[in-house]
């Protein structure tokens, strides 16, 4: 189930989505894709470094108190930041409209700390050493701030989403409700079978998602414009 386009527009053009778009491909075409795994080691966060619990061995760059920031602009493969990026262009431009630059980018970065914080909070109560020395990276966390935050701003918006091989109209409630129920499925599946998320940080997306649903209200400056019909 991929987003297309949704039917709501904006008043300006959205500077500071594009711009982290562009960032974030920046990083991973003229940083990452050279040498992936020095960056992943260099850059990615690793929840054992906060509680000084990584395994010996363990290959560990920066300190943590810089990976939680740098992590948000990485990512693993191609596929990985294009569905980043795809969710963050056409649910970023409007929250960003609502929100206004400076505030939009705040909001961006906290939701991105929010969801760091509660995926560090589970693999560390739930998971192993080995488990909490995994490389944490991409920017799903942000991203699923934004769309908590556009679930509460445009619930009745529609998005076309293509679905197997067809293109249907959802409404934005039931895209983002089920995208939030898989998550939930899926974090608390990983819980009782560590592996079975195949490396996808699920506490991370349920934690920004959340903080975009809490705090949207306290970020926007102006509504929304309505959906077209």
């Amino acid at each position: 189930m991929f987003p297309i386009k949704d039917n709501v527009p904006t008043r300006s053009f959205p500077v500071v989505t594009v711009a982290l778009i562009a960032i974030n491909f920046a990083v991973w075409i003229l940083y990452q894709v050279p040498n992936l795994d020095r960056s992943v080691v260099e850059y990615a966060y690793q929840p054992c470094e906060v509680v000084s619990s990584c395994p010996p061995g363990t290959a560990v760059g920066h300190d943590w108190d810089i990976t939680w920031l740098t992590s948000m602009f990485m990512h693993g493969s191609w596929l990985h930041i294009i569905g980043n990026m795809l969710f963050l262009w056409i649910f970023g431009n409007n929250v960003e409209d609502a929100m206004g630059r400076l505030r939009f980018l705040g909001f961006y970065l906290l939701a991105g700390i929010a969801a760091t914080a509660a995926q560090t909070v589970v693999t560390l109560w739930a998971g192993t050493n080995a488990d909490a020395a995994v490389p944490n990276l991409g920017a799903s966390g942000a991203v699923s701030g934004v769309l908590g935050a556009y679930l509460v701003l445009l619930p009745t918006a529609s998005v076309l989403t293509l679905l197997l091989y067809f293109l249907v109209e959802v409404p934005a409630f039931l895209f983002l409700g089920f995208w939030f129920g898989f998550q939930l499925w899926e974090g608390g599946f990983s819980l009782v079978q560590p592996q079975a998320g195949g490396g996808v940080a699920f506490f991370a997306h349920i934690g920004g998602f959340v903080f975009g649903v809490l705090t949207v209200r306290l970020f926007m400056v102006r509504p929304p414009l309505r959906p077209r019909y």
